[in-house]
C-alpha cells in the first residue's frame, strides 16, 4: 500500500485507496491513525478492512482494527479494537471516533460496537469516512437513542 502522508496545501490523508481531506483541527491526527490501522487489518474472509480511532479527552490517540477469525465470533471490530486498547491505558473519556474503510460509502459502527462505545462515550462524535473521501457525521445518540446503561442494572 502506499503510504501515509499529509499535503501541506490540500491537507490530505491517504492510505491506498482510501483518501480523506481532514480539517484544520486536532482530527487530522485521529483519521491517520484510523487509516493506518485499516493498512493492519486481518480481514480474510469478509475482505472489509476496517481501521478505527478514538481521541480521549486528554488528548491521546488509541486506534484499532478488525481482527477476524475462522471461528466468527471470535474476531473483533476495530470500534472495539481501538476501545479496548484505549481501557487497557486509563483512558475512560473521548470525544471523537474516526472509522475508515475502502467501502464506497461512508459505514457507521456496527451495534455491538455501538453499545460499547455508549458505556464510556454516549455523547461521542462519530466520523466514517469512505475510500473516496466521503464521509458522514453523527452523534451517538443518533446511532444508538436508547443505550443498555449501568442505571439499567439498578433494582428498584
Amino acid at each position: 500500500m502506499a503510504g501515509v502522508g499529509f499535503s501541506r496545501r490540500r491537507r490530505v490523508v491517504s492510505r491506498g485507496d482510501l483518501t480523506v481531506t481532514a480539517p484544520e483541527s486536532g482530527e487530522r491526527a485521529v483519521r491517520q491513525a484510523a487509516a493506518d490501522a485499516m493498512a493492519n487489518a486481518y480481514a480474510p474472509y469478509s475482505g472489509f478492512a476496517v481501521g478505527a480511532a478514538l481521541l480521549a479527552e486528554d488528548g491521546r490517540v488509541f486506534s484499532g482494527c478488525n481482527v477476524e477469525n475462522a471461528s466468527y465470533p471470535a474476531g473483533i471490530c476495530a470500534e472495539r479494537a481501538a476501545l479496548a486498547g484505549a481501557v487497557a491505558q486509563g483512558a475512560r473519556e473521548f470525544s471523537l471516533l474516526v472509522v475508515c474503510t475502502l467501502a464506497d460509502h461512508p459505514t457507521p459502527p456496527c451495534g455491538v460496537c455501538r453499545q460499547a462505545i455508549a458505556e464510556f462515550a454516549p455523547a461521542v462524535e462519530v466520523v466514517s469516512v469512505a475510500r473516496g473521501g466521503e464521509e458522514s457525521r453523527w452523534s451517538m445518540a443518533a446511532l444508538l437513542p436508547e443505550p443498555f446503561t449501568p442505571a439499567c442494572l439498578k433494582h428498584a
